[in-house]
């Protein structure tokens, strides 16, 4: 369990709000992509949307040589990552409590690059891994070339807040005698049937890992 720090404290509805790590690592593993927020040398607030990974307790944020992110990082400024898991629509019989179930995390510290080397191996194998396991191995390898091309970011996750609704919706009392239908659509991430690219070999299976993916 992590200690709230003055940043990441959950203030509004702060019952939702969970500082265990265990809990963290599970929306982190689970989120396909996550945004990353951070201020330009010129000053501007800006958020983009990046591939990551887990290894421990370290996030790995996967980017280009030259993004702005890796700028911020080389001159020490603060990074933000958020995550957020949608699991239901909440529609209450009033719309002022109708919500959504979610599960959302928030993770502030300075990133720090991750130069050539096993660390940044091991980095881009769990970003691969943590798309489609089993496809690390099934792959081709990055070359030096590429792997020069590709910037690696790693964030510490100690200073950091989840925050998760769940369950129905909370009317107000005189609100429960109207004809209205109130409850939740729950919503899931579903993989259709894999489409093989046009010029695949018809000798080439489709892999377990695409034939029957989903997320953990």
């Amino acid at each position: 369990m992590s200690e709230p720090t003055e940043r990441t404290a959950v203030k509004r509805l702060a019952e939702r709000g969970t500082y265990d790590a265990e809990t963290a690592y599970a929306i982190i593993d689970e989120a396909l992509i996550c945004h990353v927020g951070f201020t330009t040398d010129e000053g501007h607030p800006m958020v983009i949307p990046t591939i990551h990974a887990r290894i421990d307790d370290t996030l790995y944020l996967h980017g280009s040589v030259a993004s702005r992110m890796l700028r911020t990082v080389k001159r020490g400024g603060q990074l933000c990552v958020t995550v957020t898991l949608l699991d239901g629509l909440v529609l209450a019989r009033s719309h002022f409590h109708s919500s959504m179930n979610y599960r959302s995390l928030v993770i502030l510290g300075e990133g720090r690059e991750v130069p050539d080397g096993d660390e940044k191996t091991d980095a881009f194998k769990a970003v691969v891994e943590h798309i489609a396991r089993g496809r690390w191995e099934d792959g081709r390898l990055p070359t030096p070339k590429e792997s020069r091309a590709t910037t690696i970011v790693a964030v510490p996750i100690d200073e950091f807040s989840a925050k998760i609704r769940t369950g129905g919706p909370g009317d107000d009392e005189e609100d429960y005698a109207l004809p209205i239908w109130a409850g939740v659509i729950p919503l899931t991430t579903v993989a259709g049937d894999p489409i093989g690219d046009e010029r695949l070999g018809s000798d080439i299976p489709i892999p377990a890992y695409a034939e029957r993916y989903g997320r953990p």
